[in-house]
């Protein structure tokens, strides 16, 4: 049934899996629309739902945020006889919709909740309006069902029908799995196994539907299924590459959207503090939301925001279920979320009313590892699950392909148009490589495995790379083995994502990961025509920390096509001058050029990083490039920025030259400012870069011998990149930790970048 819908998706217009429901029923539902919500029309499907239930058929509704799934059971839990039992996971969001529905009615008695937060004396009061009849529309806790006294009660009870709001919670593969769900079907039928149930969803991917169906058991359900696009969003993903470059980077972009509304969502608690913090001594109202608050201030600040006395606020995932705020213009996430339909959720609440959302997503490889360190003390079949939804947000954030494409794939979504005008790829397309005999190899390998391995095995055979699974099942005999090995690994994982994009390959629905052939495979098999692929962005660069120190200062890539730019001159003159590229200028110097638009050596001093010394030796080609980008793009520089950070930074230049001429142990140094020794070495990086000499020769000697010594400078010597783990991975050999090379590049910034 779920397969055959997910086939049927596009459209409120193409919905449902059945011929249209003829109206069964003494309702006029416009009139009643009117009455009981004042609405003088129903949005897309609605109507067609509530005709569905209305009907007695169990019914599955598909829908984005903001689409008006609530209405699709509170209308006709209003107009049929006896009590709707509406099942939802949180406490908030009953509250929310009981509030609601009773401001459009007279009687406050027409909508309850039943949960733990109540006394006995208000559930006696609940218990009385339901027996007496009052009450029309009931929201539970899936807990509350599983206690046996109100089993019994509901029993006794003219249900009208049961909706599982927010559905998704009932698959291990949804983005807010609750064990408690799975009972769902027991329970109800402990009730009264003939009552009609409506399930609803914000967002499920075909396995998800495929669980939610057979697990709360739908009879023969309707199906509707909503389009996932919400085409006035603008999607973005920019590289986190310092924390202080990052929150540079917000702050700048939200002065841009001149006092409009936006949550930031981050990962933990204290960051969402930190960086209130930060915005706060910049300028913007912001407040920091978490679980951590009692009731009463989350309770306030969330008043404020929906008031508008407060322009931004900085949560943990824990704020923006059940708000119903339209004009929100903005969502940045300050780390990546843990799944797709987490990124789509909260992306969701940006825009509701049709108009400007941007959606900025800032990218780390170190966000990622700590997701997946979460997930270490996890079962088993958890952490394999959390890992394979962790890489399709990977996927998506590293992917040079439409953004959209790749967000309504994931949901199952057909989306024809190859360039969709509202995301970061689509605005700044990146060149597209010919691949059609590497499309006519992936198939080869899937179809010798026969289609029973997920994209990393089949990767692992193209490149012909002998892993102990691959040597386990002997594939490394396979004719295919190897077959792809003049590509890397990232042009295939590229390529296979594109194909799953365009339909020449599939994820098989059960067995999660799993490339199957579709009708298309087999046709391009007898057919090979041109295929053209763009490959996935690397973000090399990415590796900001939020941990890094609560003061750093940096500028950000906020124009990555003239930092795109910067990064190939500054390939250019760097071997030009026989140099590594990262002598020229840091990253977080072309960071600032791509925001501050320097067109003068003055200019180019005023980016972190660029003494007057360094604009002179280096800054003449950069400038002249910025200078012709500005007039060929007519662009408005911005005016002078000066970002204040939370702790005052003045003097620390001075105090590290001071403390290292004295040869004060480093962390003696860091102690006395409260650093983390990272944090010390960022600093003096920073000094080094702009032209200043340190001296840390007594300190380098207490950590590496003078061999080691000259095989980190020889390596820096040569490298391409900037990335210590990069270095580190070369370099794997000698065992250096990420210290050690961090202290050695700033000796070799000192004696070679003068």
């Amino acid at each position: 049934m779920t397969a055959k819908a997910t086939k049927k998706q596009t459209s409120a217009k193409k919905k449902n899996t059945t011929s249209e429901q003829k109206p069964v029923h003494k309702f006029n539902l416009e009139d009643e629309l009117v009455k009981n919500f004042g609405f003088s029309g129903f949005k897309e499907n609605q109507e067609q739902i509530i005709e569905s239930l209305l009907s007695g058929r169990d019914t599955f509704v598909i829908m984005p945020t903001g689409g008006g799934k609530s209405l699709c059971y509170q209308l006709p839990g209003l107009v049929l006889d006896g009590v709707a039992i509406i099942v939802s996971p949180l406490i908030a969001l009953m509250k929310n919709q009981v509030d609601l529905v009773r401001g459009y009615n007279s009687n406050d008695e027409v909508a309850h909740f039943l949960n733990s937060t109540l006394s006995k004396k208000e559930i006696r009061e609940v218990h009385d309006d339901l027996i007496t009849g009052k009450t029309k529309l009931l929201y539970v806790a899936p807990e509350t069902l599983t206690k046996q006294e109100n089993l019994s009660f509901f029993s006794d009870l003219n249900i009208s029908f049961f909706a599982v709001d927010e559905a998704h919670c009932i698959s291990e593969w949804g983005h807010d799995f609750r064990p408690e769900y799975r009972r769902l079907r027991e329970m109800m039928d402990q009730i009264n196994e003939k009552i009609p149930v409506i399930a609803l969803t914000a967002t499920a991917t075909p396995k998800v539907q495929s669980d939610i169906v057979k697990n709360l058991g739908l009879r023969d359900p309707v199906i509707y299924i909503s389009s996932f696009n919400r085409p006035n969003l603008y999607y973005e993903i920019v590289p986190k590459i310092k924390k202080g470059q990052t929150d540079e980077s917000i702050v700048r972009f939200i002065k841009s959207m001149q006092k409009k509304s936006g949550i930031i969502y981050t990962l933990n608690r204290k960051t969402t503090e930190e960086l209130a913090d930060i915005l706060m001594a910049n300028g913007i109202v912001a407040v920091a939301y978490h679980a951590g608050l009692d009731s009463k201030l989350r309770t306030e600040r969330q008043d404020k925001f929906l008031n508008e006395d407060v322009q931004v606020i900085v949560a943990t995932i824990a704020f923006g279920m059940g708000i119903d705020k339209p004009d929100i213009r903005f969502v940045i996430h300050y780390n990546i979320p843990k799944s797709i339909e987490n990124y789509y959720q909260e992306t969701g609440r940006a825009g509701r009313d049709g108009l400007e959302g941007k959606c900025l997503l800032y990218y780390s490889h170190k966000d990622v590892s700590k997701l997946e360190h979460l997930m270490r003390d996890k079962p088993l079949t958890e952490r394999e699950i959390n890992a394979q939804l962790i890489n399709e947000t990977v996927a998506y954030a590293e992917s040079g392909v439409c953004r959209r494409k790749v967000i309504l794939t994931y949901f199952g979504e057909v989306y024809s148009n190859d360039n969709c005008g509202n995301c970061d790829n689509c605005l700044h397309p990146k060149e597209k490589i010919e691949a059609k005999e590497q499309v006519v190899q992936v198939l080869q390998v899937v179809k010798e495995l026969d289609e029973r391995f997920a994209t990393e095995y089949a990767v692992n055979i193209l490149i012909g790379k002998l892993t102990p699974q691959v040597k386990m099942f002997r594939h490394e005999n396979f004719k295919t083995f190897g077959i792809g090995k003049d590509k890397d690994a990232h042009f295939w994982n590229s390529l296979i994502r594109h194909m799953l994009l365009e339909g020449l390959l599939k994820k098989d629905i059960e067995e999660y990961g799993v490339l199957k052939f579709t009708a298309k495979s087999l046709e391009y098999l007898k057919k090979p025509k041109s295929f053209k692929v763009i490959l996935n962005n690397k973000f090399e660069e990415a590796q900001g920390d939020d941990d890094e120190g609560k003061d750093a200062v940096g500028g950000a890539a906020t124009d990555q096509r003239l930092f795109d730019m910067l990064k190939e001159l500054r390939q250019k003159e760097a071997k030009k001058k026989n140099l590594p590229p990262f002598v020229i200028f840091l990253e977080n110097s072309l960071l600032d050029m791509a925001i501050l638009y320097p067109t003068t050596l003055e200019e180019l001093e005023k980016c972190q990083g660029v003494s007057k010394g360094k604009a002179i030796k280096f800054g003449k080609p950069f400038v002249e490039l910025i200078a012709k980008y500005v007039e060929d793009n007519d662009i408005e520089r911005p005016d002078d920025f000066v970002m204040k950070s939370v702790i005052n930074k003045s003097g620390n230049k001075v105090y590290i030259i001071q403390q290292t001429d004295k040869k004060i142990p480093l962390e003696v140094i860091a102690k006395n400012k409260d650093w983390t020794i990272n944090e010390l070495l960022e600093e003096m990086e920073t000094i080094a870069a702009s032209g200043t000499k340190l001296n840390l020769s007594y300190a380098i000697d207490e950590m590496l011998d003078d061999d080691d010594q000259e095989e980190i400078i020889d390596y820096f010597k040569s490298c391409e990149t900037s990335s210590l783990e990069v270095a580190q991975s070369e370099l794997s050999e000698f065992d250096f930790s990420l210290e050690q090379l961090k202290i050695m590049r700033i000796k070799f910034l000192s004696q070679y970048g003068m």
